[in-house]
């Protein structure tokens, strides 16, 4: 049957007979006004690899910086340091079972960090050596090798560079290798290294230093200066020269008593000193950036809360992209060991998150209208709390007290009886009045304030000279004058 496009509910084309325009690919390399190749392989169209000459193991080569090395252990740690688990999803549950064990059985943990290396060298080839495992086929290890010993096809195949072959290298075999990408286009198979944004502060970097310890050295230390009469002989003067070299490092010489020496402070040096100190401070900087997409500590003086907040921000949206790399390679992973397996059908899934403390607002929500009668599922608890199901027991509900009549109602007073006493010997107008000099103001102050901090700001305004011990004194009172108006009020009510 001829395959169709329906352009709109009355007309279509076939692909019969618009073959070269629907069915063929038309943009190629070959027929581009910009491409040129000599062989079967595509160069690497990294500009900073062109431009040196060189391969992507001069990359490799950066990461001896102790800032750069300590950037990408961070941004790896941030997504190493994950919680992972195999989804079944509609696999059967013997399928699930086989991957899971599989998994625990590998170096998971060494694996992420190899697919993670794909961030920073745009590429990164991984191994798998398949074996039988009773009646299944099964990887026995998942191993990285080194990107430069591959290249890219024209048609973005990826191949192995031999001995034999160093050129185009050679094909491989299907299910063979996994290919976690970053940031991989069609124009750039080898996809994108954050290394690369990293070359020329490292090297200036490493320039500025070098230049600075020479400064150091120069400009560190007080210049000696010896002084001998006119017509000293040349052997004499080398002789003091090689004196004051010593005395450089051990402060000490031993002159002629016809000779001096003058120490001098290389003054005014400090601002040339600092310019050193910037540009490595702006390289380190710019490394930050590259790696981390922001440089929180030099960036911002004094690290503020606000700051901090947009600084976990970033960083999470980098380990999400991160994430979902590893996720997509060990997915791929799944569907080879299920399609060899199993043939058909949907494998289940490796997925990552965040082991999160619980959430106390919604604790205590729920602990609220559970003690209001509402009964929640094992369902519930799983999806709200991200517990597992087998964790969960739902126990009794424990019932709402009844209500208690006011006259019936004990107030959990420390001093039950020094208030009944207090009734007793308390006329309503004499409490009232008490009430309106001791509860008034305070009211006041209360319904001012928005929160706890602003009614004790506004009680220390209002009562300025008094200390925290006689503040205390009057709240209690407070509380007490207001403890016996409730009281006194409910049983004028009964």
């Amino acid at each position: 049957m001829t395959k169709k496009i329906w352009i709109n509910e009355r007309e279509y084309i076939s692909l019969a007979e618009k073959k070269t325009t629907f069915a063929e690919e038309i943009a190629t390399r070959k027929r581009s006004i910009d491409f040129y190749s000599l062989g079967m392989y595509l160069p690497n169209p990294d500009p900073v690899l062109k431009k040196q000459g060189k391969d992507i193991t001069i990359y490799k080569e950066l990461l001896s910086d102790g800032h750069l090395g300590g950037c990408v252990s961070s941004r790896k740690a941030g997504v190493k340091s994950l919680e992972w688990g195999i989804d079944r999803g509609k696999a059967k549950s013997r399928q699930t079972r086989l991957i899971e064990d599989l998994f625990k059985s590998l170096p998971i943990n060494d694996i992420i960090d190899t697919i993670l290396d794909a961030v920073f060298f745009g590429y990164q080839p991984i191994e798998v050596m398949w074996e039988r495992a009773g009646n299944y086929i099964l990887p026995k290890d998942v191993v990285g090798k080194p990107p430069e010993w591959f290249v890219f096809s024209q048609e973005n195949e990826l191949r192995f560079r031999t001995k034999d072959n160093y050129i185009n290298g050679e094909e491989l075999p299907d299910k063979k290798f996994l290919i976690p990408r970053h940031c991989a286009t069609y124009q750039n198979p080898y996809g994108f290294p954050e290394l690369s944004r990293c070359f020329w502060p490292i090297t200036f970097k490493r320039g500025g230093m070098k230049f600075w310890v020479i400064f150091t050295e120069k400009y560190g230390m007080p210049y000696l200066i010896g002084k001998k009469p006119r017509g000293t002989s040349k052997e004499e003067t080398d002789a003091l020269a090689d004196v004051l070299e010593n005395m450089v490092q051990d402060a000490v010489a031993v002159i002629p008593d016809d000779s001096s020496v003058e120490i001098k402070e290389a003054s005014g040096k400090s601002a040339s000193a600092d310019i050193y100190e910037r540009l490595l401070e702006f390289c380190k900087t710019e490394v930050s950036i590259a790696i981390l997409g922001q440089n929180l500590t030099t960036e911002v003086k004094g690290g503020s809360y606000a700051a901090a907040q947009s600084h976990m921000a970033v960083r999470q949206d980098i380990v999400d992209s991160d994430k979902k790399l590893v996720a997509n390679t060990l997915n791929e992973l799944i569907r080879w060991i299920f399609e060899i397996n199993f043939g058909s059908g949907e494998p289940p899934v490796f997925s990552m998150w965040e082991e999160e403390d619980v959430d106390l607002d919604l604790a205590q929500r729920d602990k609220t209208l559970t003690e209001a009668g509402i009964r929640f599922t094992k369902n519930y608890f799983v999806k709200a709390y991200g517990l597992e199901e087998d964790d969960i027991e739902i126990g009794a509900i424990p019932q709402p007290q009844p209500q208690q009549f006011a006259e019936n109602r004990r107030a959990p007073f420390p001093d039950q009886k020094a208030l009944d006493n207090a009734m007793d010997g308390i006329s309503p107008e004499t409490l009232q009045n008490q009430a309106e000099g001791i509860l008034k103001p305070i009211i006041e102050l209360i319904k001012k304030g928005e929160s706890y901090t602003d009614i004790m700001e506004n009680l220390v305004e209002t009562f300025p000279d008094m200390d925290a011990s006689v503040l205390e004194e009057m709240l209690s009172r407070a509380i007490f004058v207001s403890e016996l108006w409730g009281r006194l009020s409910a049983e004028q009510e009964a």
